[in-house]
């Protein structure tokens, strides 16, 4: 017969196992400092290696208006059983620089035919054409034009300063700041680099509003500039980039875009999410400066 021992440390090398092999529960709101608004909405699609579900969700109370959006989610096990169409309650967690979605219930089901289907996104427009030489403005009031900017890297991404979330436009945000510190202190660092933030909210942004915006983020404008212009010239911009995005009542339905663009004006790589990869855009950038000088294509 086993002894009391083996026994117990059988059991005690069989508990440790089912406890680490359970998933970390939610956050707390209580410890996260999290604002908490119940919402409500239909399914459009999900991602269990994602985390993320896509709902077409209506106003939240005291919060925002009504949308389409991808939500990060924090325990993948509330998606199942769950189906495009399917209509539920969820609740929206926000922080100062994250946000979450957690208790998502199925309460019925609604055609998705009966929801306006998202727009398709183009393809991002390779090389120069006539909006690299148009003149935007930029958050000290000047005219500036992607020409201006030749034989410089650039980071290219669109934004709005009354974005809601933080881990989407103000992430974007903060990844330029935490990118660009890290190439001012790197040594022997290339200086041929420029970021560009443009608004697709040009009525509200204007270079006044970009200003306070860049500086809250320590912005450097000798690398870092915030362009607006006129709703048309912005929209193309917008498309030609891949970005698509519509208002709903103050607050923007957006995609994720951002564009490395080597010294010659080629486009060399997109980052089509939100997140942190400022690692990424430095060393993107790195190899954008440094790429040989050759003719840009037309």
């Amino acid at each position: 017969m086993w002894s009391r021992e083996l026994l117990t440390g059988i059991f005690c090398f069989a508990w440790l196992l089912l406890a680490h092999a359970q998933p970390a529960p939610p956050p707390d709101p209580a410890e996260t400092g999290a604002r908490v608004f119940a919402a409500r909405g239909v399914v459009r699609e999900f991602s269990f290696n994602d985390q993320t579900i896509t709902i077409s969700h209506e106003a939240v109370s005291n919060y925002m208006s009504a949308m389409t959006m991808p939500f990060k989610v924090t325990d993948t096990r509330e998606l199942a059983g769950l189906h495009p169409g399917d209509e539920v309650t969820f609740r929206l967690h926000v922080t100062q620089t994250d946000s979450w979605v957690d208790r998502i219930a199925r309460i019925g089901t609604v055609p998705l035919s009966r929801i306006a289907p998202p727009p398709q996104e183009p393809t991002p427009a390779r090389g120069r054409n006539s909006l690299w030489y148009y003149k935007f403005t930029n958050e000290l009031g000047q005219a500036v034009s992607l020409n201006d900017f030749h034989g410089q890297a650039l980071a290219v991404t669109f934004i709005y300063t009354r974005c809601p979330l933080p881990n989407y436009c103000p992430r974007l945000s903060r990844n330029f700041q935490e990118a660009s510190q890290k190439l001012e202190a790197l040594r022997s660092a290339p200086t041929n680099w420029h970021f560009l933030s443009v608004s697709f909210d040009p009525q509200f942004d204007t270079p006044t509003v970009l200003e306070a915006y860049g500086n809250s983020y320590q912005y450097d404008p000798k690398h870092w500039s915030f362009l607006t212009g006129p709703p048309d010239k912005i929209a193309e911009l917008a498309e030609q980039s891949g970005v698509h995005y519509k208002s709903d009542d103050g607050l923007i339905n957006h995609n994720f875009r951002t564009l490395i663009v080597d010294r010659n004006g080629h486009l060399q790589t997109v980052f089509p999410v939100s997140g942190d990869f400022s690692d990424s855009i430095v060393a993107e950038i790195l190899k954008a400066a440094a790429i040989t000088n050759q003719p840009a294509r037309r």
